[in-house]
């Protein structure tokens, strides 16, 4: 959309999906260090119909104009494009939006990533208890800024929360809303299934266009989505990433496909970083078997080594495997075919037990590496009696133990300047450090930390 038509009219809700993003049904996801240009225009080429950034720090946006110069790496052909943001300051968010408003058809706020150092930096899905910030953020970039905003969400596990929360977008100024249907504590060997039924409650309550995300795995998956939950489109990370051609329904060989994305990186270059995690996905089920073409990929340094990679997969697939048909245990297509990876559930740990005793505190499951913490812990445990006793009666009495020992602990005086411990009898109740400043500053003597004042004389003002 061209700067002048801006002016004239920002589109909203149903018109801007249906004017501006055409109508897109097939969307890739931002992803970190996954989605950039090279990417997005492969997936193009195999049906995408709108694409997002990876995910940029509003902050690190603002400051750093190389970050801002790759983050906004784009193309005539990739349209239409979503910038997303991540951030909890809405003036810091706003300012990194009107960097980028030119650059793109709308700006995305990111309320759903759930890693660690989202958590840390208290943005993505940490900030789904913070209402009113997130509102504020959606409020102001929706008044200032000359393109729409729009959100991506994760789910709250009840449904009615959900429900709130996206209608509480709505009303703040979001004009479209991607909705992952899994919590943020569903991640890694944790993802497991995400709830349609969240997904359709939101998009049975709200006026805005909606987009699912979340299960995706075939072409089938994406037509199922769209008529079960009547939902404007799809979007999809997992699946895009390890079958860039999910959208066309095809099912491509590996380091066919994978040659045509670093034939892009030639001409849109990024990092190699970038190009490696890419192919390790691409290629995933390929390289669990063979791992010399894995070893030559995983020390490649440049695209020159990673064909190499790609040649020897090939090769030795076709001169092991090809008479095999390809069957591969646990798969439902031959490795070389693109085609999803399920990431296995967490196995139980047989030795972990959960402590629960009536008599102790609740220190939850106990393994190996925690007894031996709690036995550390407790310093006459050499004076217990826990050579007869079974792992949770050992590890309750640990734990009574040492809940003992911090009841009796003695509580200390605490300085009046900093707060550390106090010395024993300091005429200044300082620790220290404090009691040397307060020693030079009233010119009296301390006879606990022994400090002087700079008179040479100064045992006459000892405890004065």
């Amino acid at each position: 959309m061209s700067e002048e038509n801006r002016d004239v009219k920002k589109l909203k809700g149903f018109e801007f999906w249906e004017k501006t993003l055409q109508k897109a049904k097939l969307v890739v996801a931002p992803m970190v260090d996954q989605s950039e240009l090279a990417w997005r225009m492969l997936s193009r080429k195999y049906g995408a119909q709108l694409c997002y950034t990876p995910m940029l720090h509003s902050s690190v946006f603002i400051r750093d104009p190389q970050y801002r110069l790759d983050g906004l790496a784009s193309c005539d052909e990739d349209r239409p494009l979503i910038v997303q943001f991540c951030g909890n300051k809405p003036e810091t968010i706003l300012e990194a939006c009107l960097l980028a408003q030119d650059k793109c058809d709308a700006v995305d706020l990111n309320l759903g990533c759930p890693q660690m150092i989202a958590k840390r930096g208290n943005y993505g899905a940490f900030l789904g208890e913070k209402w009113e910030l997130v509102e504020k953020i959606v409020k102001t970039c929706n008044e200032k800024l000359s393109v729409p905003i729009t959100c991506k969400i994760r789910v709250f596990t009840d449904i009615e929360k959900t429900v709130a929360y996206a209608k509480m977008l709505e009303r703040a100024g979001c004009q479209l809303l991607t909705v992952h249907g899994r919590t943020k504590e569903m991640k890694g060997p944790k993802t497991g299934i995400a709830s349609w039924k969240h997904i359709k409650a939101v998009k049975d309550a709200v006026k805005i266009p909606v987009y699912a995300n979340g299960n995706i795995q075939y072409k089938e998956d994406v037509d199922r989505c769209i008529k079960d939950l009547k939902v404007e489109g799809v979007m999809t990370a997992e699946g895009n990433l390890h079958n860039p051609a999910i959208f066309m329904g095809q099912q491509p060989i590996t380091w066919e496909i994978s040659s045509e994305y670093l034939d892009l990186v030639e001409k849109y270059p990024c990092p190699m970083s970038y190009v490696r995690g890419h192919l390790f996905k691409i290629c995933h089920h390929g390289l669990q078997k063979h791992t010399n073409a894995r070893d030559v990929l995983a020390g490649s340094k440049d695209l020159k080594d990673m064909r190499r990679s790609l040649d020897i997969l090939r090769e030795t697939c076709k001169k092991v495997c090809w008479g095999e048909n390809g069957v591969t245990e646990g798969l439902p297509h031959p490795h070389w075919i693109c085609q999803p990876y399920v990431r296995p559930p967490p196995k139980p740990d047989p030795s972990r037990v959960k402590v629960t005793p009536p008599t102790s505190p609740d220190i939850g499951e106990v393994s190996r590496k925690k007894m031996k913490k709690l036995l550390k812990r407790c310093r006459n445990a050499s004076e217990l009696s826990l050579e007869n006793l079974n792992p949770n009666e050992k590890a309750a009495k640990l734990a009574e133990c040492i809940a003992q020992r911090q009841a009796n602990k003695p509580v200390y005086t605490k300085c009046v300047r900093c707060g550390n411990p106090s010395g024993k009898n300091c005429i200044f109740i300082s620790c220290k450090r404090c009691c040397k400043d307060r020693a030079r500053e009233l010119e009296k003597f301390c006879q606990t930390h022994r400090n002087f004042t700079p008179q040479a004389n100064c045992k006459d003002n000892v405890n004065s």
